[in-house]
């Protein structure tokens, strides 16, 4: 029953068994085999055929066929073993794991002996060591124990957990009192060998100080730091006693024999004490810091004492000399014994203030370009303000004589300024900045690298307020108060020397060497505008992190900034109030009688000739500072174009020829101001198209102006149309003055304004106020093609 069960298993298993390509593949690899059955590909008929390949070879088939059962009775023998035999895997799984545990056992019995022995001669080791140890202690042979106490120490590491055993925690008390009496009688020999009273004990150290040395290394920590501690106070009574408060060489202007004490120290230090100590100890550090310690609170003392004595002079002295000592001690040692390092903060290479070198003072005569990169400084030692520090709440004095000495700078500024003179126009001097400024920020520099030196916390706040001060007061008084004064003198041009074509310079406010100081001045601005913004960036890399925020030097950049506006307004009022003359020239001339279009106007030749006396001077002296030209040029011609828009309405009334005059003369005037910027050059330059846009924007409307005055104002629908067209301006009252310039009568203009007003576009849905009206700037083409149409204009009139 059971074969049978299992030959049925084995027939559903091969009716369901689907083998992947892979698979047949690795079992042909491992069973390979010639018999077509064993195939994947195995096809029933073909094999039958190859079995009975003809109608003859059937005679056999009894043959085959009792092969074939042959065959699957062996292959069911073969699965029924296989599954059978997988009953009895649990069971030999047993067994080995039987077999596993009795060879852990065995493994673990092992390793505990191994432990035991170990521990064993662990034990031996300590027993005899620590007898070993008491004995060497009570010889004081430092130099054996030094070897074994740390020995012996490693091998009580390895019974922490059997402490609970009397004897080990008996042996590990022993090792304990050993230790204690062992640092016990290191700190007495130290003490005999250098009393804390009385003098030295000559000779050099011995071998047993130099012994114990390292058995204090193995010690409790506190151990080494007492006999530190002590040889290092012991060392230095001596200074204590020669510079106390009551004694001369204590005050600052005898600082220099501080610091040359303690290099003679140092070097009977190394001579007698240097292998007496290890050298991972760095006792020569140490002894040379605790100097400096001790140091910066006696002189913190005596400066407390003595505060109203305190001048700057004595004051930088004693700070240089400090810091000079500071930076030996940092090329001497590593700084390794200090536990406040100061952090290295690299620089900006490429900021005009990185010449600052660490010997320079305020006051020396080395004077440093401050628009060129410089080296950036080394980093700060790490006893920088070790001792340096305590001169820090008195630097109040050397504040109060930097806000002195620039006030006395200002004031020899301003008395310079007033013995030489303005600069003079044609020479070197003529536009350029005032040596004057480039002076003062080489002087703010080397305060700022001192009080850096000094100082990086409130000491620089309060340098940079004093900083304020004195850019203001330089805005001030020497920038603001030099400005040219602005005449009220309005010129001599008449209507009849106009119309004569006689030059008249009496319009012209400002002497050409006034002008050359104005420009100076802008330029002077400028360069300050810069420099102080390089400044305030310099002074917040310098002041310490918490403070940046309190540096601020906008409002003193804002001042010079208002300086180059003032005086750019000032070269413009000169220009403008030159031509003024002439424009009401212009409005006052009987345009009604003038019966033929000449040349240029006269009131056009004293414009440009007021131009061409003043732009190229301007240009010339403003060379290095372009831009603040351009602004000239651009302020100008928005103050020039309206005004001669508004003397424009007053020529009333106008003459057809009157109108085609003003024409050809604001044509005129219109090439001049595009020419403006290059005027009188003998290098040609092309205007700045935003300039350009103003002039073509502005002169366009003039003469759209003069265009709708030409034209006839019959029929009025026409009129009133091209007007909107040309000029679209919707506000009656420019309306009102065109119809003023062509003359008409009151009850005309009434009829045309009540036209305008119907004519004009509906403004756009929401939109607030009266009518607006698009005008378009004419492109060059265009404007090229009107004045060719007004040049054949002007000949046809001719």
């Amino acid at each position: 029953m059971m074969e049978e069960e299992e030959f049925e298993f084995a027939e559903d298993l091969e009716a369901i068994l689907h083998l992947t390509p892979e698979v047949q593949l690795a079992i042909e690899q491992v069973f390979p085999s010639q018999d077509p059955l064993d195939r994947a590909d195995f096809n029933a008929v073909e094999y039958i055929n190859t079995l009975f390949p003809t109608e003859q070879s059937l005679a056999n088939i009894d043959d085959v066929v009792n092969k074939i059962r042959l065959k699957i009775r062996r292959l069911d023998d073969n699965i029924r073993t296989v599954v059978r035999g997988q009953t009895n895997v649990g069971q030999d799984g047993r067994q080995v794991k039987e077999i596993t545990r009795d060879i852990k056992q065995l493994d673990h019995a092992k390793r505990h002996l191994t432990t035991s022995i170990t521990t064993l001669n662990h034990l031996h080791m300590l027993a005899g060591g620590v007898d070993s140890l008491e004995a060497m202690t009570r010889k004081r042979q430092y130099g054996e124990v030094a070897n074994l106490l740390q020995g012996v120490v490693n091998v009580l590491e390895h019974f922490h957990k059997y402490m609970g055993i009397p004897q080990i925690r008996q042996l590990s008390e022993r090792v304990k009192a050993a230790q204690s009496e062992l640092g016990t009688q290191i700190l007495a020999d130290f003490e005999e060998a250098f009393p804390s009273q009385g003098s030295k004990r000559p000779g050099g150290p011995s071998n047993v100080l130099r012994d114990a040395c390292l058995v204090a290394n193995v010690l409790d920590p506190r151990i080494k730091q007492e006999i530190i501690k002590k040889f290092i106070r012991q060392h230095l009574s001596e200074y204590l006693v020669l510079f106390q408060e009551n004694q001369d060489v204590a005050w600052l202007d005898k600082i220099d024999r501080r610091y040359a004490w303690i290099k003679r120290q140092l070097l009977d230090y190394e001579e007698k004490y240097g292998r007496m100590f290890p050298e991972e100890w760095c006792m020569t550090e140490r002894i040379a810091v605790e100097f400096c310690h001790i140091t910066r609170a006696e002189l913190a003392k005596v400066m407390r004492t003595r505060a109203k004595e305190i001048e700057v002079k004595l004051l930088l002295f004693a700070i240089q000399r400090t810091t000079n000592f500071e930076g030996l001690l940092a090329k001497r040692f590593t700084g390794c014994t200090l536990t406040d390092k100061r952090p290295d903060s690299p620089l900006d290479p490429t900021n005009p203030f990185l010449e600052d070198e660490p010997g320079e003072e305020a006051g020396t005569e080395k004077d440093e370009d401050l628009t060129k990169p410089k080296k950036p400084k080394a980093p700060d030692n790490p006893f920088h303000g070790i001792v340096s520090k305590c001169f820090e709440p008195h630097l109040y004095v050397y504040i109060e004589s930097q806000d002195k000495n620039l006030g006395e700078l200002i004031d020899r500024f301003v008395a310079d300024f007033r013995a030489q003179g303005p600069p003079k126009a044609g020479t070197e001097e003529g536009g350029a900045v005032l040596p004057s400024c480039a002076d003062l920020f080489v002087y703010y520099k080397k305060c700022m690298v001192q009080c850096s030196q000094l100082s990086t916390g409130e000491p620089m706040i309060a340098l940079t307020t004093i900083f304020q001060k004195f850019l203001r007061e330089y805005a001030w008084k020497i920038l603001s108060g030099n400005l040219p004064k602005s005449s009220t003198n309005s010129g001599g041009l008449t209507i009849s020397s106009l119309l004569k074509e006689k030059e008249v310079s009496e319009a012209a406010k400002f002497t050409v060497d006034e002008l050359c100081l104005i420009c100076s001045i802008l330029s002077t601005a400028e360069y300050c505008l810069a420099t102080t913004q390089q400044l305030e960036e310099k002074l917040k890399e310098k002041v310490d992190k918490v403070l940046v925020e309190r540096i601020n030097l906008t409002g003193e950049m804002d001042t010079f900034s208002t300086v180059i506006s003032n005086s750019i307004q000032l070269l413009v009022q000169d220009l403008d109030a030159a031509c003024d003359p002439a424009l009401t020239a212009m409005s006052k001339m009987p345009w009604q009688s003038v019966e033929h279009v000449g040349d240029q106007s006269p009131y056009v030749t004293s414009i440009i000739m007021h131009i061409k006396q003043n732009v190229p001077i301007i240009r010339d002296n403003l060379a290095s500072t372009r831009k603040y030209f351009t602004q000239f040029c651009i302020k100008f011609t928005n103050s020039f174009i309206p005004k001669f828009i508004n003397h424009l309405f007053r020529c009333k009334p106008i003459s057809m020829v009157g109108a085609e005059q003003l024409l050809l003369d604001t044509h005129s005037l219109k090439t001049v101001l595009l020419d403006l910027p290059s005027i009188g050059s003998q290098v040609l330059r092309k205007a700045p198209a935003s300039y350009t846009k103003i002039v073509v924007k502005g002169m366009t409307r003039a003469e759209m102006i003069l265009k709708v005055v030409m034209a006839p104002h019959e029929p009025p629908v026409v009129f009133v149309d091209n007007y909107i067209k040309l000029l679209a301006d919707g506000n009656p009252e420019t309306f009102q003055k065109i119809l003023d310039m062509k003359g008409l009568k009151r009850s005309e203009q009434s009829s045309m304004l009540e036209l305008f007003r119907q004519r004009l576009p509906t403004p756009p849905s929401g939109a607030d106020g009266g009518p607006s009206l698009s005008f378009s700037t004419p492109t060059p083409e265009q404007e090229s093609s009107r004045i060719r149409k007004l040049e054949k204009l002007i000949k046809k009139r001719l």
